[in-house]
């Protein structure tokens, strides 16, 4: 495919996946912010949740998530494609490091570019879904206020955080996709939808379980602020990155930095998997409609027709065959 399809195909999976777990993603900030609507548990917080801010709660943030989301899954995908190039064989495949690696270097090239809007995600996810009750009025203002009371670094907060977990998560999630794919025993164009679908969700679980402590820093680090309302505010108060960890221990225990990981993996096993089954449909059709296959419902390749060729030489050598 080309950088453009590989970037609408993982665009387009991203913003999919997110909407659909959009309530579980609401749950697991909170927990790891620490609001009072989400002490009582997993399945309570959902009930609080509800009573207290109705059901536009659970799709807090998600505007502002795809709207992030679209450019990061689309940068992520197609930054790891060009690394796959670098470091895959003749048959496309790549050993589990050099998935790691791609990976985590996709991970970073994705969490550096669209970082700002990760962390508005964050606050507007926190605040009170009734806007007349909220600090902020949307993710315009959001970014207006935030920026004339808190300066533009405060878009950053947390982001030595964030990469430093993205590397475990993203390069754990690529590096157990590409193993499970090699588990099934069978050519990647044979794999049925709900089998990438499994490979998503299992390679993601295993990622989260042990990058989660990263994010739940992250999510502290951009919540923390002098400026709004309380109960938007992290359950400790901290001094960077590392006093986050030391606090959140000191307070909740180790356990306090997997808070909301219940709601995490709820939500990140149908999340990845989502993610992955809609970019393997979006690549099988741009494959089809590039000239390489003959559906596009799977990878089987087009008899007589060269796989080696990049899409735009594909095009020139099946106008002179006159494919």
């Amino acid at each position: 495919m080309t950088f453009g399809q590989n970037f609408v195909s993982g665009g387009i999976a991203g913003v999919l996946s997110r909407t659909i777990t959009s309530p579980l993603d609401v749950v697991k900030i909170l927990a790891q912010v620490g609001t009072k609507d989400t002490k009582a548990g997993f399945l309570q917080s959902f009930a609080n949740i509800y009573k207290n801010e109705g059901i536009r709660a659970f799709w807090k943030g998600n505007l502002i998530a795809c709207v992030r989301l679209f450019p990061y899954s689309a940068i992520q995908f197609a930054a790891y494609n060009q690394f796959k190039l670098m470091l895959s064989d003749d048959n496309g495949r790549m050993g589990a490091w050099a998935a790691m690696g791609a990976g985590s270097a996709a991970g970073i090239v994705a969490t550096v570019t669209t970082y700002p809007t990760d962390m508005v995600k964050t606050r507007l996810t926190a605040q009170h879904a009734d806007l007349s009750k909220a600090k902020y009025k949307g993710i315009g203002h959001a970014f207006k206020l935030i920026a004339q009371e808190e300066g533009v670094l405060a878009f950053y907060k947390g982001m030595s955080t964030s990469v430093l977990g993205v590397i475990p998560f993203a390069g754990g999630t690529f590096m157990s996709y590409e193993v499970l794919d090699k588990l099934w025993g069978k050519p990647k164009s044979q794999m049925t939808p709900v089998e990438n679908f499994i490979n998503g969700c299992l390679a993601a679980s295993f990622a989260q379980t042990f990058s989660f402590p990263f994010d739940t820093i992250r999510k502290k680090l951009q919540a923390q602020s002098k400026v709004v309302e309380a109960g938007a505010r992290p359950d400790i108060e901290f001094n960077g990155m590392v006093d986050a960890f030391i606090q959140t221990v000191k307070k909740n225990g180790l356990a306090g930095l997997w808070h909301g990981t219940t709601a995490n993996l709820a939500k990140v096993a149908p999340y990845a998997g989502l993610m992955f089954a809609g970019f393997e449909a979006c690549k099988r059709f741009y494959l089809y409609s590039n000239g390489y296959t003959v559906s596009a419902f799977h990878d089987l390749p087009k008899e007589g027709v060269p796989q080696n060729l990049k899409p735009a030489e594909l095009k020139e050598w099946l106008k002179a065959n006159k494919h």
